[in-house]
């Protein structure tokens, strides 16, 4: 496993999707299959839930 940034979507309502960029992740360098560190995924959820599920479309930058 690696550490890497990486660019995820996340869908937040019927037609809402968050891209978070820059998101730092531990990734497999041969399957592609990442996980989120805790700290990481507590954060992602707050920047979730701060976001207006009437918006169709929302790109955040994660910054550390």
């Amino acid at each position: 496993m690696q550490d890497r940034l990486t660019d995820l979507p996340f869908k937040v309502g019927e037609r809402s999707i968050v891209i978070i960029r820059d998101l730092p992740v531990t990734q497999c360098p041969h399957c592609e299959e990442y996980a989120l560190p805790h700290g990481v995924m507590e954060r992602v959820e707050r920047i979730l839930a701060a976001t207006e599920e009437t918006t169709e479309l929302e790109i955040v930058r994660y910054a550390a």
